[in-house]
């Protein structure tokens, strides 16, 4: 039975000659069918992309067969089974942590602690004073996962410290449940956590919960940070006299979102401030649902709250709403260099006492059903992007580096033998993965119809960071596409052949750059060579998404010019890499907010834009 599912997997076999077309490949491997149904869809012999076959599957033939069986007729053995898959076929997976009942009645103090997917239950649980502390702690790590339960619970004056928590991680998933909840006194610190990481899901849940007095501190949280989520459930609730202050929390960050459900709901005394909270970010979503309802006599601070970002968005819903005697504050709001949207709900609605003022915000501001009485809004700021990046610039102050990053845009005129320029940071900083066979991507689920299924399938809990990738991933992949645009995700490379050549034919090559020296630095261009002549084409080009498994986002839109450029380094003039760079010249769908137009002048239909191909992305073409 498991040889008739080999030959399942494998849909063709030609002569031998070509099955053996690289010595020494098991004929019956994911990979040798790959080399197969490349030579036999693409017409021409140019060497094959080395960086993309070494993504094929790395599955023996016995193991994608066996793999094939459990995706078409038991994915429930699959899932029991997801660690072996993952490690065999080279996957995206998060460790399964269980609750433990260990009990750690003395100090810890955790110093470059390097491993992941540790689970902490029970520390510093009913502590009388003491300290723990976790210092560089799962630094440089790739796909950490760590869980703290019941921490520093029914604790007396206990200490906890968090430095450089995590800091330059990849795909981080941290979550706090329970933590420092009907705690008296103590202090809770955590310094540069999560900085500089990449993807970050991160959970708080019941943190502080009927505490009395009990301080908690994020300094430099989640800064820097690309593209993740943070959560915050029911903190505070209950709390007395509790005192929790966020500085510099995701400040410099890239699309991060930040959510705080029922945060300090019916506590007595709070003192929450927000100091320089997601100042020069690119596209932050905030949320506050629910936030300080029916608190008593709480004093929350909101100082240079999204200052100098891009757009982004923020949603207050039912904020202090009931609350009695709270003083809510706003100063230097909302001050971003493109117009971005803030909108209050029921904001302190029902409110007894309340004092809510708003001083120096910016455009795109709406309020409803807002409380009508102690409420004062001063210095509203109504000036256009243009205008604030020109006040930027003449406080001598960088734009947010996420958008215009140096390099990142340019123009067509750059790509000139001699030109000096930057170039922005092309490494690649997703997980390593690889794709799954053909034959086995066709048996998985892959819809947003059918999301509860995958997450079945790849172990992904409530508000994990597998389920934010899947749900993510799965978002992009069905939207409309863009005006002009062709799309497809694929998520096999014949897949993607299938989509390259239905767009330009048979007689195609691949083209990426090289390497990723120049990246973060400037670069001399040497010789410059247009991709079919020069000419105004079209090509597909793909880009990696982050998924359990390698996919690529492939698109095509027309008009379009692509260039191989010689890159020097502009010192010693000696060549380092072999740079790919495409030239859009119809920008006239593009948003007047694009980062393109922020960092060269100008507007949608107005200019041609261009940009480098980044590592492991690639773009398709015509031969020569």
């Amino acid at each position: 039975m498991l040889l008739l599912l080999l030959f399942a997997t494998l849909h063709y076999v030609p002569s031998l000659n070509v099955a053996l077309t690289f010595a020494g490949e098991n004929p019956f491997t994911p990979k040798a069918y790959l080399i197969r149904y490349w030579n036999k869809q693409i017409s021409n012999n140019f060497p094959k992309p080395s960086f993309l076959f070494d993504k094929a599957s790395p599955l023996t033939a016995a193991q994608s067969a066996a793999f094939y069986k459990l995706a078409a007729t038991d994915r429930n053995s699959l899932s029991a089974n997801l660690s072996d898959f993952c490690t065999k076929a080279n996957l995206l997976c998060f460790p399964d942590l269980s609750p433990s009942l260990e009990k750690h009645n003395d100090n810890v103090n955790f110093t470059s602690y390097l491993l992941d997917g540790q689970n902490f239950t029970n520390y510093g649980t009913g502590r009388l004073g003491g300290a723990d502390s976790f210092k560089n702690y799962s630094d440089d790590g790739n796909v950490v996962t760590n869980n703290f339960r019941r921490y520093s619970r029914d604790s007396t004056a206990h200490t906890d410290k968090f430095a450089a928590y995590a800091t330059d991680t990849n795909v981080p998933d941290e979550s706090f449940k329970g933590y420092g909840t009907t705690a008296a006194g103590g202090d809770g610190q955590f310094t540069s956590y999560n900085d500089e990481t990449n993807v970050p899901n991160l959970n708080f849940a019941a943190y502080s919960d009927n505490s009395n007095g009990r301080k908690q501190t994020f300094a430099e949280y989640a800064g820097n940070a690309n593209h993740g989520d943070q959560k915050f459930t029911s903190y505070g609730k209950n709390g007395n006299g509790a005192a929790n202050g966020f500085t510099n929390y995701g400040k410099g960050s890239n699309v991060m979102a930040s959510s705080f459900e029922n945060y300090g709901e019916t506590a007595n005394g709070g003192h929450h401030t927000f100091t320089s909270y997601g100042d020069d970010t690119n596209v932050p979503e905030n949320n506050f649902r629910n936030y300080g309802p029916e608190e008593n006599g709480a004093i929350v601070s909101f100082k240079s709250y999204r200052n100098d970002s891009n757009t982004g968005q923020d949603n207050f819903q039912s904020y202090g709403k009931k609350s009695n005697a709270a003083e809510l504050g706003f100063e230097n709001y909302g001050q971003s260099f493109n117009d971005g949207s803030s909108k209050f709900t029921g904001y302190g609605e029902h409110a007894m006492g309340q004092a809510v003022d708003f001083k120096v915000y910016g455009q795109g501001t709406t309020f409803k059903q807002y409380a009508k009485k102690g409420v004062t809004f001063a210095s509203y700021t109504n000036e256009s992007s243009p205008a604030v990046v020109a006040s930027l610039a003449a406080r001598g102050k960088k734009v947010n580096k996420w958008v215009v990053e140096p390099g990142k845009f340019f123009r067509e005129s750059m790509l000139k033998s001699g030109i000096v320029m930057p170039m922005p940071d092309i490494r690649d900083r997703l997980p390593k993965r690889s794709f799954l066979p053909r034959a086995i991507i066709s048996k998985l689920p892959f819809s947003t119809s059918k999301i509860r299924e995958m997450e079945k399938i790849f172990h992904a809990g409530q508000d994990s960071s597998m389920a934010n990738i899947l749900t993510n991933t799965l978002n992009e992949c069905e939207r409309k596409p863009s005006p002009h645009e062709t799309k497809r995700c694929v998520a096999a490379i014949e897949d993607m052949i299938d989509f390259s050549t239905s767009v330009l034919g048979r007689n195609v090559v691949v083209h990426t750059t090289e390497n990723t020296r120049g990246s973060n630095g400037n670069i001399t261009i040497g010789k410059v060579k247009g991709v079919n002549g020069g000419k105004v084409t079209k090509s597909v080009s793909c880009h990696q998404s982050l998924f359990p498994y390698m996919l690529y986002y492939c698109h095509s839109v027309p008009k379009v010019r692509v260039y191989e450029a010689v890159i020097l380094d502009p010192k010693s003039r000696a060549k380092i890499n072999n740079g790919v760079a495409i030239c859009h010249l119809d920008t006239s769908s593009w948003s007047p907010d694009h980062g393109a137009f922020i960092a060269l002048g100008s507007g949608p239909g107005k200019i041609e834009v261009c940009h480098w191909i980044f590592e492991n992305d690639m773009t398709w073409t015509i031969a020569d």
